[in-house]
């Protein structure tokens, strides 16, 4: 039986890394994977219950007020929650703080009515789980496919840029302006150092000069592995610590080796020393930037090893394993 997934929008990032990959292998396993936007007005979203009747549906992200995910639930054979941020709370720089008290209803409504729940990390899972007495709640990280993404075969000769790449939109990148020091201290003492921003707008630093790539879909992936370093800051926050970790996926498919604060799921993905470094102080990002511009055989490897670990256990054919699993179950389930 087919699955229809319910979005916010089939171009936000979180549709086009968790649900749009999967389609091929729901179709194959299941039937086909439809995508539908769900309705700003309550009557459209009525109506788009009423016509969901018997439907099997993966809801994505989206909480919807508490009344109405009761309706989506009277009506569908089988729902299941998919989410890849902590969306019980205010993100990171919102003024009025992380705690929201109706979001957090909405959430433990969507929690208590799904059939399954799937998170795409730990921290999220554990969150679910306070709500989903007796339920499993699956985790299935946001999954890339590496072979779109160019191999790096950059090569420095004396004096060329050393890039370092950041990607990311313009929310979180109030987090790398907020580390102007550390950025403007790599710029002083690393000489060749340029940030490579990838974005819809950029960030301007004294001491460290901007390549300012605007963002595309068809350009991200030739950026970034024209690149020599992936770089992560995130805040330690209750917000930040649900993030999935896509920029450091990117970094890895790519080929490069990542830098990173010791953060959420950077501590998951990245080993010092295999992938890139961890660095907490302003001082370590200048050492460990400093080392790979003048390790390019090390560096290279670091790339490699990333990759390889994204091939692993963070691409499409990985996560759709445990995607198979969740699907499993809910028929047992329903057969019961």
């Amino acid at each position: 039986m087919s699955w229809l997934a319910l979005v916010e929008s089939p171009d936000h990032v979180c549709v086009r890394y968790r649900i749009t990959p999967f389609a091929e292998a729901f179709h194959n396993q299941n039937g086909p994977l439809g995508i539908k936007e769900i309705p700003k007005g309550i009557l459209g979203r009525i109506r788009l219950a009423n016509g969901l009747k018997g439907s099997q549906i993966i809801l994505q992200r989206k909480l919807l007020p508490v009344w109405q995910t009761q309706w989506l639930r009277k009506r569908v054979k089988n729902l299941v929650f998919d989410f890849d941020d902590a969306v019980f709370l205010r993100d990171s720089y919102h003024p009025k703080g992380f705690y929201d008290r109706k979001r957090l209803s909405r959430f433990q409504a969507v929690m208590e009515a799904a059939d399954a729940v799937v998170a795409g990390n730990q921290y999220l899972a554990e969150r679910a789980s306070e709500f989903r007495k007796n339920t499993r709640t699956y985790i299935i990280p946001t999954c890339i496919n590496p072979s779109l993404y160019p191999a790096n075969t950059r090569t420095r000769g004396p004096g060329d840029p050393f890039y370092l790449a950041w990607i990311g939109s313009s929310s979180t990148l109030q987090g790398v302006e907020a580390q102007a020091n550390t950025w403007n201290l790599v710029g002083r003492e690393v000489g060749d150092s340029i940030l490579r921003v990838i974005c819809d707008r950029f960030p301007k630093f004294d001491s460290i000069q901007v390549d300012e790539k605007p963002w595309s879909k068809v350009t991200e992936a030739y950026d970034l592995s024209s690149s020599d370093v992936g770089i992560s800051w995130i805040p330690d926050d209750p917000w930040s610590r649900g993030k999935c970790g896509l920029k450091v996926l990117q970094y890895m498919a790519a080929g490069l080796p990542v830098i990173a604060n010791p953060v959420g799921v950077h501590l998951e993905m990245i080993t010092p020393g295999l992938h890139g470094f961890l660095c907490t102080k302003p001082q370590e990002w200048v050492e460990s930037i400093r080392w790979l511009c003048d390790h390019p055989k090390k560096s290279w490897e670091m790339g490699q090893a990333g990759r390889a670990l994204v091939e692993e256990k963070y691409s499409i054919t990985a996560g759709f394993q445990t995607w198979s699993k969740v699907l499993s179950d809910i028929e047992k389930k329903s057969a019961n």
